[in-house]
């Protein structure tokens, strides 16, 4: 990771004429990330008196450092923990009864993947890197024993369970009532404010998830979703270089989801 940032870094210094070079747009986006493992940027953390707060760290089994398609785990594997995105994405996919590959969920830093796998003991999708992203592993006996002792652990634990399951219902019933350009709509403004939500500009980010992986996520095919990225760029609503998108008019993206039309 150092080594790729270090070489992209050195392109942006030597090449401040080409502003519009995503990767350079990419690299700017990116926060300078400490090196210390912790787990109190993270919801678990919330809230916990002195003496659990001195201890929550220690919940971290391992950081692992994952590259551009590496998979974290796959589906059908005995579940052991749960996974916190210290930086970068991932994406989850899992096979539909055909046997073709859907893109099932979307994982940015500071949020915590795996949750799939508490219920059956077993992952029920493979999760895989869209870019170089550190990982804190974080086994679910350490995880259960620490809530059993604290509380207001367990009680964050239990709530970030209900937003997966609450995040995962939301999509249910895009994918099952929305026609095509209020999927991409409420993608696209679900991106902003999780960014934002992060201390990142919630108007101008990095999708990194290809048009296809949108299209499998959003239950759309590749040409609709390319259609619907060029008519809103073409209404002012987005403008779109490569993987670089800027929200230029997020009060229109609203109202077309809202849209009962």
């Amino acid at each position: 990771m150092g080594n790729a940032l270090s070489s992209v870094g050195r392109r942006f210094r030597a090449s401040e004429m080409r502003r519009d070079d995503p990767e350079l747009l990419a690299f700017r986006w990116h926060r300078v990330v400490p090196s210390a493992c912790t787990l109190r940027d993270f919801c678990l953390s919330e809230g916990l008196d002195p003496e659990a707060l001195s201890r929550v760290d220690n919940l971290i089994a391992a950081r692992n450092r994952l590259r551009k398609g590496d998979v974290l785990f796959r589906a059908g594997e005995r579940f052991t923990s749960l996974y916190a995105i210290r930086y970068g994405s991932c994406k989850t996919v899992a096979l539909t009864e055909d046997g073709q590959e859907q893109v099932a969920g979307h994982y940015m830093s500071g949020e915590i993947i795996g949750t799939d796998g508490i219920g059956n003991d077993r992952y029920a999708c493979q999760a895989v890197a869209l870019e170089d992203t550190e990982i804190l592993v974080l086994p679910f006996e350490r995880l259960e024993a620490f809530g059993r002792q604290h509380v207001r652990f367990q009680q964050n634990l239990h709530r970030l369970l209900s937003r997966e399951i609450a995040r995962e219902a939301k999509w249910m019933l895009l994918l099952g009532s929305m026609v095509a350009e209020r999927r991409l709509a409420i993608f696209l403004l679900d991106l902003s404010d999780r960014y934002h939500a992060r201390g990142y500009s919630p108007c101008e980010f990095v999708l990194r998830m290809t048009r296809e992986e949108i299209g499998s996520y959003l239950g759309l095919k590749l040409e609709t979703v390319s259609r619907m990225f060029s008519r809103f760029q073409r209404e002012g609503v987005v403008q779109v270089q490569g993987r670089v998108v800027k929200l230029l008019d997020r009060s229109s993206l609203r109202h077309l989801v809202e849209s009962r039309e």
